[in-house]
């Protein structure tokens, strides 16, 4: 299995990443708030009507029903899931619970994530609103009322392990299309956990070529840009020099020849020669590297890791 992924890992060598970065806006409409938070919550967006949805919103995650417009109520419960500006948010607290718990990250709709870790707690489900549930799980986990969640600087470049939780093939894509990927090893800065194992991430391909005659290869242009932090933050990322050497290194560990494995383009990817003119086609699971495009501040758990 190591090998195949250092096999997958070498055929990358028509996959070409850009450093352009493609942050998406905040939804800023009554519509649109809703289906974020309702697809953070149960895995997409529901039906009927908006009055109805943000009530049983409140109630599922505040116990109560607030006064205001629709907005302003959109937006309560908004920010209690995904702001952490003046403390972690819900969701920032949910991911360091279930790594506390799971030593990995789910990128599963809240309730089913709460769910699952009662279960696997407690063998039954709790009542009450998602704070109360996730706050009693965090005492599973830490032994604690509140969840250890400390602020921390995380360097420029710093190197994140990933793998395609989609194949990527040539023949089947076009610009613009989404590539998913997921963290696969825990990011560890100075003791506190920054980046956890299965968090996810998405690139945007920019550009593709199909393979041709005269052992012309196939190239996909893709842009690594977004990875989630342990704490929801959606961070820039990018394929640079740091990720570029690691990703030697990796090959080089598991024993892949490096003659006629060759570096390719301005921040390019490991490849073999001996896809010349062949389709590009990763499975999921292929492994790479990337790293952070700016300095960021964000939570992380402590952790006697790394």
């Amino acid at each position: 299995m190591f090998l195949k992924k250092i096999m997958s890992t070498a055929l990358c060598a028509a996959l070409f990443v850009t450093q352009v970065g493609m942050a998406s806006a905040a939804e800023e409409t009554v519509q649109g708030k809703l289906a974020a938070v309702e697809t953070e919550t149960w895995g997409a967006e529901q039906t009927g009507a908006f009055l109805d949805r943000i009530n049983h919103l409140e109630k599922d995650y505040l116990g109560k029903h607030n006064k205001g417009s629709m907005l302003d109520r959109v937006n309560i419960v908004y920010d209690d899931i995904y702001d952490n500006t003046t403390g972690p948010g819900l969701l920032t607290q949910l991911n360091a619970v279930e790594w506390g718990l799971m030593h990995e990250v789910s990128p599963k709709a809240v309730d089913k994530r709460v769910t699952e870790m009662e279960m696997a707690v407690a063998g039954k489900t709790s009542a009450g609103t998602y704070k109360k549930r996730i706050q009693d799980l965090g005492t599973a986990a830490f032994g604690g009322y509140s969840v250890p969640l400390e602020q921390v600087t995380v360097p420029k470049n710093t190197v994140i392990k990933i793998a395609l939780t989609q194949e990527v093939n040539a023949k089947n894509l076009k610009a613009g299309d989404t590539i998913r990927y997921k963290v696969t090893e825990d990011v560890v800065q100075g003791g506190m956990l920054v980046f956890a194992k299965g968090q996810p991430g998405e690139g945007t391909v920019q550009k593709v070529t199909q393979a041709r005659n005269f052992g012309r290869d196939a190239r996909i242009d893709i842009d690594f840009h977004t990875t989630k932090a342990m704490d929801g933050t959606d961070v820039k990322t990018f394929v640079g020099e740091e990720s570029k050497r690691e990703m030697k290194s990796y090959a080089m560990a598991a024993g892949a020849s490096v003659a006629g494995m060759l570096l390719l383009g301005p921040i390019g990817i490991i490849g073999g020669a001996f896809v010349k003119g062949k389709n590009i086609d990763l499975p999921e699971g292929t492994e790479l590297f990337i790293q952070t495009k700016d300095d960021v501040v964000l939570y992380a758990v402590p952790t006697t890791e790394g």
